[in-house]
Order: structure tokens, then C-alpha cells, then sequence
């Protein structure tokens, strides 16, 4: 990563000057409608083709080859993959969300803001993969950029220079902008949700717990989920979860850049009392 700074810096000072532009333009504003969980996503490939990945059956041939593991969390298995008609290795993530009612909402959700969203500092979806039949529908694939690390990961090995701090930030402000722009609370922003390549190019990625939120309307009762990691959640969700806004996500990139100067967290509560101790 070391070995980047450079292209880090030089981005950045490129980005000094660019930014009052990308402020402004087009593609840094959003519109994500408020029936977004009603619309059926187009770009859907069948599978023709199973490889086996630490014992997981990934149905996603004959375009995806090549498999390799790459990491699993709690809904899933990711795995880096060749894509043969575009010659470039892309990641696929495997999701078997049906087994519970509130993992097909947070797919279905990830999946539907995802598609409406085009921002280069946003992971997009290039493709979904799912069963040719519906009652054969056990798992669903989402095919996605490949990102080499993540801002967790990197900050556990290297202590972070200033120039990457100021990229990374600017990066993460930037496509929060986005985000924001079309009413929607991230409300997971964490450094393992920051997806970096060998570049410095950063995207946000987990939109699971995203939500839709007028500013119009009133949603006392809408808001009420459990939301973001406790290191990264605002006061104003632990004493008050009934209504919050966009500055929920300002919280944690704050709590994010301090852990980029610091190269620790800076609220590592154990529990809500010891989070607001702190």
C-alpha cells in the first residue's frame, strides 16, 4: 500500500481542485424512489455451472470461472471469480437470506438501493444470479467490483499517511454526499464497509441496513432497528432510537477519520454504558 502514496497524493491534490465541480454535478446526487422495494431488478444471468468453494456449491457458470475464497460474514460467503466475457476478475457474494424473514429484507433492500445508485466512490451490482426456477430459489449471487482490501484490514497492518488519510476521507465524504442526496441512511459506515483497491479508490459498500428516510415525513417508529456497529453509532441512537437523520452517518466517519489518525478506535465501548463513557 506503501508503495501507492504517491498516486494517493496525487489524487488528492487532483481532487483539490476538482471538487468544488464534483460537488455540484450531476453525479453526485441520487434519486431513489420511495416505492424502491416494489421494483423487480433487470439484469438477472441464469446459472449453468457449479464450482465448489470450502464446501459452499456456487451456481454461477458458465460466464464466472475460477473461483476463489476470498471471505464469509454473517449472511454469506465471498468469493473472487473470472468473468469470461469481460476478462476481468470481479467478486461474487453468495446470499442465503430465505431461511429468515429479516435477511430477505436486508437483501432485498441492499439490492434495490444498489441497483439505483452510480457513483465511482459506491460499489455497484453487475450482475445477479439466481435459480432459473423460483422453487429451485435457495441462494442468490451478487456479482460486484473486486476491491482488494478494506480500510479495516489495511489499518491493522500500516499506520496511515496523511496524504491517504486526506484521499480516503475526501472519497468517503464524497460518495456519502451521494447517498445522502437521495434520502437514504447508510447507517452502517464502519472501515470494514470501506472497500480500497491497489490504487486508493475507495467505495462504500453493505447497504443492508440502509433505509429511505423523507425528511418530510415522520418516521417515529420507522427508525427503531438495531443500527450500526456500537463503536461507530451516534449518541442519539443509543439514547433516543425513535428518530435520527443524516448526521448519524457524520458521526461515523468522524469516529472513522480519528481511527485513521490514530490507528485505533476511538469509542471502544464494550457495552451502551462503557460506549458513553467513553
Amino acid at each position: 500500500m506503501e508503495s501507492s502514496s504517491n498516486t494517493a497524493a496525487a489524487k488528492a491534490a487532483d481532487s483539490n481542485s476538482s471538487q468544488a465541480a464534483a460537488s455540484g454535478a450531476a453525479e453526485d446526487k441520487a434519486t431513489v424512489p420511495q416505492n424502491a422495494a416494489s421494483t423487480t431488478p433487470t439484469r438477472i444471468s441464469r446459472p449453468a455451472r457449479t464450482e465448489t468453494v470450502k464446501g459452499q456449491i456456487f451456481d454461477v457458470g458458465p460466464r464466472y470461472v475460477d473461483l476463489c475464497y476470498i471471505g464469509e460474514g454473517a449472511y454469506g460467503m465471498v468469493v473472487s471469480a473470472q468473468d469470461v466475457v469481460r476478462n476481468t476478475r470481479v467478486a461474487i457474494k453468495k446470499i442465503s437470506p430465505f431461511e429468515h424473514q429479516t435477511y430477505c429484507q436486508r437483501t432485498l433492500r441492499e439490492i434495490k438501493i444498489l441497483l439505483r445508485f452510480n457513483h465511482e466512490n459506491i460499489i455497484g451490482i453487475n450482475d445477479i444470479i439466481r435459480a432459473k426456477h423460483i422453487d429451485n430459489m435457495k441462494d442468490v449471487y451478487i456479482v460486484q467490483t473486486l476491491m482488494e482490501t478494506d480500510l479495516y484490514k489495511l489499518l491493522k497492518t500500516q499506520k496511515l499517511s496523511n496524504d491517504h488519510v486526506c484521499y480516503f476521507l475526501y472519497q468517503m465524504l464524497r460518495g456519502l454526499k451521494y447517498i445522502h442526496s437521495a434520502n437514504v441512511l447508510h447507517r452502517d459506515l464502519k472501515p470494514s464497509n470501506l472497500l480500497i483497491n491497489t490504487t486508493c479508490d475507495l467505495k462504500i459498500c453493505d447497504f443492508g441496513l440502509a433505509r429511505i428516510a423523507d425528511p418530510e415525513h415522520d418516521h417515529t417508529g420507522f427508525l427503531t432497528e438495531y443500527v450500526a456497529t456500537r463503536w461507530y453509532r451516534a449518541p442519539e441512537i443509543m439514547l433516543n432510537s425513535k428518530g435520527y437523520s443524516k448526521s448519524i452517518d457524520i458521526w461515523s466517519v468522524g469516529c472513522i477519520l480519528a481511527e485513521m489518525l490514530s490507528n485505533r478506535p476511538i469509542f471502544p465501548g464494550k457495552h451502551y454504558l462503557d460506549q458513553l463513557n467513553h
